[in-house]
């Protein structure tokens, strides 16, 4: 634990309901950026490996905004990108922002501190043969090449995230009305949409479930040896169609079939809400990256509509 900063933490684990991977985040970012305040530059010349020391209230109050604007200028003096900064000024703000509401701290230099302008990197996205060519092709003889197939009909299907799809439990689907309830981030639950073709799948992958390890648990998707799929599972799986049905296409991850969905989703004309809605986007800002795919069905709506195009 941080030094007076135990309810900084519990608010990042509780009330805002973080996992551990974005709380471990901030923390880190918080201790680097009271390390640079109690030590100045020289705090970028640790060794990746060793570890900088907790943040604390008391290095908190001594800082200044100078102080804010000249680490997140040495993180991408030492190659960190403006992304990066910009992530650990939101610590900082976060940090700040709660210490002032609950009395820890009087002010917060981070307030007036602009967050570094960076170019959005366009999503990639399979084109509707190539998803297709992917997701047809586990080995529906074979029990887990009937669980590949439900796995990658759910994530085309759906758009949700490979973290949301390992949490899916059984009892989570409604095949029937074709919805499923998915655990976002901060543990915020939505509905998921599942077409026709994850249905099908789904159903056929509950039949053989039992085989695979005979699970003793409510999660969805399993193992070889009946265990829940992790996270990294998902990735894995996708990876190993990806380098056998698209080798020239080694970048692909479970996160480029959800670009795929949002893709495809907004070019066949789905308003951007509702997309918005299906990720389980907080901000719309977030699913406007998606739009600049739509600009050939933009040409083309124009061609048939105006009067003189």
């Amino acid at each position: 634990m941080r030094p007076g900063l135990e309810p900084f933490e519990n608010h990042l684990a509780v009330e805002k309901g973080y996992s551990p991977h974005t709380l471990r985040a901030y923390l880190c970012d918080l201790d680097q950026f009271c390390d640079y305040v109690a030590h100045g530059p020289a705090a970028f010349e640790r060794d990746d490996g060793e570890p900088h020391p907790p943040a604390s209230l008391d290095v908190l109050g001594r800082a200044v905004r100078n102080d804010v604007r000249g680490f997140l200028a040495h993180v991408q003096t030492r190659g960190g990108s403006s992304r990066t900064s910009s992530r650990k000024l939101a610590s900082i703000r976060a940090a700040y922002k709660f210490c002032v509401r609950s009395g820890l701290l009087e002010d917060n230099p981070a307030q007036t501190v602009r967050s570094p302008k960076h170019a959005r990197n366009l999503p990639d996205a399979l084109t509707i043969p190539e998803v297709t060519a992917l997701v047809e092709s586990p080995d529906m003889s074979l029990p887990l090449g009937v669980r590949d197939r439900a796995l990658l009909e759910v994530l085309y299907s759906s758009g949700i995230r490979a973290a949301e799809l390992a949490g899916l439990n059984i009892q989570s689907l409604d095949l029937d009305s074709g919805l499923m309830r998915v655990l976002g981030k901060r543990r915020k639950e939505r509905l998921g949409q599942l077409g026709q073709y994850a249905i099908q799948a789904l159903r056929e992958y509950l039949r053989v479930r039992p085989q695979l390890g005979e699970p003793r648990h409510d999660r969805l998707f399993v193992n070889h040896r009946g265990g829940p799929l992790t996270t990294r599972s998902v990735q894995r799986i996708v990876e190993k169609y990806v380098r056998r049905i698209l080798p020239g296409r080694r970048e692909i991850s479970p996160h480029t079939l959800r670009h795929t969905f949002a893709t495809h989703m907004l070019n066949a004309g789905a308003d951007l809400r509702v997309v918005q809605e299906l990720l389980g986007h907080e901000s719309l800002s977030s699913t406007q990256i998606y739009t600049h795919v739509s600009i050939d069905r933009l040409k083309e709506v124009y061609r048939h509509s105006h009067p003189h195009a």
